[in-house]
């Protein structure tokens, strides 16, 4: 009788882990979702405004160095078999307004050293 609830229970438990794929789970995207496109159109010395009208707003901005915004973005997979997760960022410094470098997990185009007015 023992012998038979202990198979039972292992049983029970084998099956019910087959079902865990059954189960949809959402991905949940987090923060500025940034194409290669756009990160591409920034050129050093665009204006805060021009960065905003290109990418949009930042995620977060540094509250003790208003000269450094983060674009932020973060993707958990609810489902292993849809990828894995990622995270991508670009780190803007400015200075006089102006975009002084960019950092990050994007290309930046061939012409990003060349300022819009030239």
């Amino acid at each position: 009788m023992k012998y038979k609830s202990v198979l039972i229970a292992v049983l029970t438990t084998l099956f019910l882990s087959g079902c865990v794929d059954w189960i949809y789970r959402i991905d949940v995207p987090q923060g500025n979702f940034l194409q290669d496109k756009s990160v591409k159109q920034l050129r050093i010395e665009m204006t805060k405004e021009q960065v905003i009208y290109v990418l949009g707003r930042p995620v977060v901005k540094d509250s003790f160095d208003h000269d450094t915004w983060y674009y932020v973005y973060e993707m958990k997979r609810g489902m292993r078999k849809r990828g894995e997760d990622f995270r991508k960022e670009l780190i803007i410094q400015f200075a006089d307004e102006k975009i002084a470098s960019v950092t990050g997990d994007f290309e930046l185009s061939e012409d990003f050293n060349t300022p819009l007015d030239q």
